[in-house]
């Protein structure tokens, strides 16, 4: 039985970055307040949700994805040995990236008729148009958001992991401060400035602290002779490829939106802006604490016990929240969205997309953890299959569902089809490790049933004394959601705490070890 962790660093940075993350994502989501009330769920909301899908597609391969992946572990061990050499490495790979992301926004804008067309065939001619103006104004969002994710793998693979989760709130911050403005001179195009503005304020951010850290980036000629850019490099191409199949999965959904009832794509974005907290707050914020662990990993057994542990530390956060959200999906939809041009219809499809999103968060849970053993192992190979597998579960689980469920169907298919890439993970983890790794008991199991239930029945029971008021005053909806969270936060507390959940227990070790 488990009674500390294995790596008190894994559990200390993932609280930092929830702690950091948790501004950010309240910020995120104001700002989503903000759109909503100037656009709805309309013809302009659709257009510029495909504009700056087409302009994200990129991120997660550049940024998120394969640069963090090929980075971070090469990045880690070089400074256990030389750091300077490793922050001349940063500075290469930044010469690099800003080549890289430049060429890709510039073939993105003028691609940007082909590349609507592709992702959304069933807009009429005049909502093409105006995706495709949004589109090519976004564009170089690509390359502030590159740096910025070049940035916060340095300073993660430099224990810092606070500011850098706190950075997006910035972002956030900035957009929302200047939508007003933007959108009053330029209408839906002065979303597309303020998103700009915001990824300019994300990057500048983190360089400063990595400045504050002696860690200054900078464009530098790169030493291709150098073996750990050489590293870098070889690893990125197969994890770049791997992440554009990923990058197939928003795709899909907004593809087989556009064939669905007008403003079908925006409930899904406002459902996935929901979502996004607590993926973000929780699972992103682990899986980016794990990957600098796991790549200075030295033994099997090490390995596997960060990953174990990383994986129930997530299920630990995310079953709960998941259950929380599902249980007051519309009134909490109601609290952030319904005013301005948000109408009823928008209302209820949004929460019930919702619903069907956070089935699929713990599956996202463990997919993204496996992921980054994945890239700490340097399984290149066997991450391109398991993003590939994602991409043709989720591309076919949402054709069976859209006719039967419709928006809800392709809420729904990404979690099923993050849910069994994670075990096809493991399975490529327990095959090259050669060991048995018992990720969670079916004691656990049980134990889980019974912390859930708990939380169900406290909702239940919150919800029969204090029913919620869609009309009532801004303070009261608020202070009804706040309570409902904090009251089912504090029974899943005590019950794990009675059932002695080791989670509680590395906690304290993480906190109080000197």
């Amino acid at each position: 039985m488990q009674n500390k962790p294995k790596n008190n660093n894994m559990i200390k940075n993932a609280v930092f970055m929830m702690a950091g993350t948790m501004l950010s994502r309240i910020l995120g989501l104001a700002r989503e307040i903000v759109t909503a009330a100037f656009f709805g769920a309309s013809r302009n909301m659709d257009a510029f949700n495909i504009a700056y899908t087409l302009a994200n597609l990129a991120r997660q391969l550049l940024a998120e994805g394969a640069l963090s992946a090929a980075f971070v572990p090469v990045f880690s061990q070089a400074l256990e040995k030389n750091r300077t050499h490793a922050i001349k490495l940063a500075r290469g790979c930044m010469t690099v990236l800003l080549i890289l992301s430049s060429a890709v926004v510039l073939a993105g804008i003028w691609q940007a008729p082909a590349l609507v067309k592709f992702m959304a065939p069933g807009f009429d001619i005049d909502t093409q148009n105006l995706a495709i103006g949004l589109t090519r104004l976004m564009f170089p969002f690509l390359i502030f958001i590159s740096l910025e994710a070049l940035t916060m793998g340095e300073l993660n693979s430099l224990g810092s992991f606070f500011v850098p989760a706190l950075s997006p709130a910035f972002s956030n911050l900035v957009f929302i401060i200047s939508a007003p403005f933007f959108v009053a001179y330029y209408g839906v195009y002065g979303l597309a400035l303020s998103v700009l503005s915001g990824g300019a304020a994300h990057f500048i951010t983190q360089w400063i602290w990595g400045i504050r850290l002696h860690a200054f980036l900078y464009p530098a000629k790169p030493n291709l002779k150098d073996p750990d850019l050489r590293r870098v490099m070889k690893l990125f191409l197969p994890y770049a490829a791997g992440l554009s199949l990923n990058q197939v999965n928003p795709v899909i959904s907004r593809m087989l939106g556009s064939f669905l009832q007008e403003g079908s794509i925006s409930v899904l974005n406002y459902s996935n802006r929901i979502l996004q907290l607590p993926l973000g707050l929780f699972v992103i914020a682990i899986s980016q604490a794990v990957l600098p662990q796991l790549s200075k990993a030295k033994a099997p057994d090490d390995f596997i016990e960060i990953l174990r542990q990383a994986i129930n530390f997530s299920l630990f956060v995310v079953l709960p929240a998941s259950l929380g959200v599902i249980l007051i999906s519309d009134q909490f939809v109601h609290l952030i969205f319904v005013r301005g041009e948000f109408n009823l219809w928008a209302w209820n499809a949004t929460s019930s997309c919702l619903i069907f999103s956070m089935l699929g968060l713990p599956g996202m849970a463990c997919s993204t953890v496996v992921m980054r053993a994945l890239y700490a192992m340097s399984m290149s190979k066997a991450a391109f299959n398991v993003t590939l597998f994602s991409v043709v579960s989720t591309a076919l689980f949402s054709l069976i569902l859209i006719y039967p469920m419709g928006y809800n169907g392709l809420a729904l298919a990404p979690g099923i089809a993050f849910t069994l890439s994670s075990l096809l993970g493991l399975y490529y983890v327990r095959k090259k490790l050669a060991m048995s790794l018992k990720i969670i008991s079916l004691r656990r199991i049980c134990e889980y049933i019974i912390a859930l239930s708990v939380i169900f029945i406290s909702v239940s029971i919150f919800k029969f004394l204090w029913p919620y008021d869609p009309a009532g005053k801004l303070f009261i909806r608020v202070s009804w959601c706040a309570g409902v969270i904090i009251f089912s936060a504090v029974t899943y507390s005590i019950t794990t705490l009675l059932l002695k959940f080791n989670e509680w227990q590395w906690l304290k070790t993480a906190f109080t070890k000197k």
